[in-house]
């Protein structure tokens, strides 16, 4: 039969608006750049490699804006796989539950068997781990790209069609040319086209960043064949997302605006914490200089909250591969500049960590500290490189007795994270400690008020809205005293506490006159 094109749908089909890119799409297999000989009105098929933080909440909003598409979600993990199709999805994500019932079984699929759905997808989403090198060359600092291309061989093995491969996951620049590379040296006279489709979103909001993104950046080969690859991926997004905001680049930009993008919002939150040790000497309040910096519209007010430090499964990564990659590419200066981002938010930490140490008469040995929130931010359970580690870690190293509550993380995730050394968190579970030991002088409760009681310190390392609202004349009353607010996210009125009987710490607010006689760092 005819093939479709834009003008005999709309004159001769009844078919929605909304179902016009989708036959678009269908039109591009047409036309061999997915390797089908014969026109047909198949469903179009997607397999992401990787049910994680990405891949999910991604897969799920495509299924959801495009009935047409058949999206299947595969990772090797049963149990991460069990959770998906079970009503316990393995993430917390606002959202994102009503999204997966109302396409799972329908057009959205999630299932362990990953060969047989790469084989079967004409466009592969890879959204695999690429987490920091612990050993080797590049160690601490370079991506380590076992898992891609782990993913890019097995894709070379068991396709029989042309397939369109996209990068999701974070990675270095180039990465499209070494998985390029190891396609067509296995490629069998398959045809793939290689593209970069970083994703921007932030956890908390993730679903309502893809229902309606900044952006959405594409980057292919300048060929023909990449053109069109580019033609087919914009197609599925402009089924929801208005065209002037997908972005089209060549490969390379792709793979290096994610980068920036993180490292330019992590220098914004060490722009601010730095300036908010400053206020802390001088008397003045970081709000108030955030507000009226964040005024100018040249800089804006976003990502300028003062805070314990950033944390999430990107900002440090990122800025590590990017100084890695300043450092191979013989630009030590630039590389020097990023690596201030990550020492300025360890800094902020530690400067924490000693806050309270010698605010409290520089000992807090066999002390109750109460650790309200442990995710990196509100609205998820990540806890992936989140502050809290490092000051719970740090307050441990003092011999302090810790009681955490977050109201979505789990006692074992907890213990897991206090156990493990730095970078493991990225790698499979198979390759984390299994039965990590439980640190002695921790517990978890899952009640603040049970966490406070008896305690010494407060230490608010998390904004979850529900901290803001506590009664905290009933948290005084079952505390030691005196008793003290450490506040690492600025969530409550210090002049309210102070006025119950609290000695209150907040980043980069005019201290506490208890404080001004204690010194910044501990001795």
């Amino acid at each position: 039969h005819r093939p479709f094109c834009a003008g005999r749908i709309s004159e001769d089909l009844p078919v929605p608006v909304s179902q016009l890119n989708t036959l678009l799409l269908r039109n591009l297999r047409c036309d061999g750049l997915l390797g089908k000989t014969l026109c047909n009105i198949n469903m179009v098929k997607i397999c992401c490699i990787g049910a994680g933080y990405v891949g999910g909440p991604t897969m799920a909003v495509i299924a959801l804006k495009c009935p047409s598409i058949e999206v299947a979600v595969v990772d090797i993990s049963v149990t991460r796989i069990a959770a998906w199709n079970s009503d316990q999805l393995p993430i917390y994500e606002p959202g994102l539950e009503d999204v997966v019932k109302q396409c799972r079984g329908r057009n959205l699929f999630f299932s362990t068997d990953v060969e047989e759905h790469v084989s079967e997808a004409d466009i592969i989403f890879v959204s695999v781990n690429t987490p920091t090198k612990t050993r080797g060359l590049g160690a601490g600092k370079a991506a380590d790209l076992t898992y891609w291309e782990s993913a890019a061989r097995m894709i070379a093995d068991v396709s029989k069609s042309n397939k369109i491969v996209v990068e999701k996951s974070t990675v270095p620049v180039k990465t499209a040319e070494a998985i390029e590379k190891i396609l067509t040296h296995n490629s069998k006279g398959i045809n793939y086209q290689i593209l970069s489709n970083p994703e921007f979103l932030a956890e908390g909001t993730a679903i309502e960043d893809l229902f309606n993104p900044d952006r959405v950046l594409i980057g292919g080969r300048e060929t023909p064949e990449g053109r069109k690859a580019v033609q087919a991926l914009k197609e599925v997004y402009a089924n929801w997302v208005p065209e002037d905001r997908i972005i089209t680049t060549n490969l390379w930009s792709a793979e290096l605006s994610k980068l920036a993008a993180n490292a330019f919002l992590a220098q914004r939150i060490s722009s601010v914490n730095a300036i908010s040790a400053l206020c802390e000497a001088t008397g003045a309040n970081v709000a108030e200089v955030a507000f009226a910096v964040g005024k100018d519209t040249r800089i804006g007010p976003k990502f300028l909250n003062a805070s314990v430090g950033f944390g999430g499964s990107c900002f440090q990564k990122d800025i590590l591969n990017l100084v890695y990659i300043c450092e191979c590419n013989g630009l030590p200066e630039v590389a020097n500049y990023w690596k201030q981002v990550i020492k300025t938010n360890d800094y902020q930490k530690s400067r924490f960590v000693n806050r309270v140490v010698s605010s409290m008469f520089n000992t807090i040995a066999g002390k109750k500290i109460a650790v309200l929130g442990f995710a990196f931010k509100k609205d998820t359970g990540d806890t992936r490189e989140t502050p809290a580690i490092d000051v719970c870690k740090g307050l441990l190293g003092d011999k302090a007795k810790i009681n955490i509550y977050d109201p979505q993380v789990t006692e074992d995730q907890i213990q897991r994270d206090l156990a493990m050394n730095k970078f493991d968190w990225d790698h499979p579970l198979h390759l984390q400690p299994m039965s990590p030991t439980a640190v002695k002088e921790v517990s978890v409760t899952w009640d603040a008020y049970e966490a406070t009681r008896g305690a010494h310190g407060v230490c608010i390392l998390t904004e979850w809205d529900e901290f803001r609202k506590l009664d905290y004349a009933k948290i005084y009353e079952n505390m030691q005293k005196p008793a003290f607010v450490f506040d690492g996210r600025n969530v409550v009125d210090p002049e309210k506490l102070r006025e119950i009987g609290f000695i209150v710490y907040s980043i980069g607010k005019p201290l506490d006159p208890w404080l001004k006689d204690m010194p910044a760092v501990a001795a």
